[in-house]
């Protein structure tokens, strides 16, 4: 179980982040390093380069978000990982989490004023739905991989594997596509972080109450 210390620390630390950055995009909509940083991700662009950033974001669309942790909820659920069943499955709450704070904060979504739109997405901005739900749940397909070494090994690497690299390139793919400004992929890995963070919490808590 980590430390309950430093996992208060590190929630209080991103929640004031967090709140902070809601502070400033509603002050200032669309600031300058947005601008920059999607001009610089854009500069070079080509049809394939476009479909491998929409492949990237591919797991974050609905109904395949929703298949995607339902799948493994059921492979877990089939291995008799109860518990690992269970948790991933309450992933799907981050969905009501996302819709209330993009309602709350209302941030538009770029322009062709300002950037090349390869997608074209219909809700609010900020944050990033895609960023937040793969920091949460490719997280913690990270974490389990680490914590359950009765899995075999070579299928930890491959899922450990896959899972950081869709953690690290989904911000890259969001604001390449014209979908999010920088700071929305900001908020959304802030907000993955904390979601991952009680995630991971509620899991070691009452982990050995599933124990086979």
């Amino acid at each position: 179980m980590p430390n309950k210390r430093l996992l208060l620390i590190a929630l209080l630390l991103l929640t004031l982040s967090f709140v902070g950055l809601i502070l400033y995009v509603m002050h200032e909509p669309i600031p300058k390093i947005d601008q920059q940083i999607s001009l610089i991700l854009q500069n070079y662009h080509a049809d394939w380069l476009d479909n491998v950033m929409l492949a990237i974001s591919f797991f974050g669309e609905l109904p395949y978000s929703l298949l995607m942790v339902l799948c493994v909820a059921i492979v877990f659920f089939r291995y008799k990982y109860r518990h690992e069943a269970f948790m991933t499955l309450s992933i799907l709450l981050s969905g009501l989490l996302i819709l209330a704070v993009k309602n709350l904060v209302n941030r538009p979504r770029p322009t062709q004023f300002y950037v090349r739109l390869v997608e074209i997405n219909r809700f609010q901005s900020f944050p990033s739905g895609h960023v937040l739900s793969y920091v949460l749940f490719f997280g913690f397909m990270v974490v389990l991989m680490r914590h359950r070494n009765d899995i075999p090994l070579r299928t930890r690497k491959w899922v450990t594997y896959i899972s950081l690299f869709y953690l690290i390139s989904i911000s890259f793919s969001r604001i390449y596509l014209g979908a999010h400004w920088f700071t929305d992929t900001l908020g959304g890995f802030i907000l993955g972080l904390i979601c991952l963070i009680v995630l991971c919490y509620f899991y070691f808590r009452y982990g050995k109450r599933f124990e086979r």
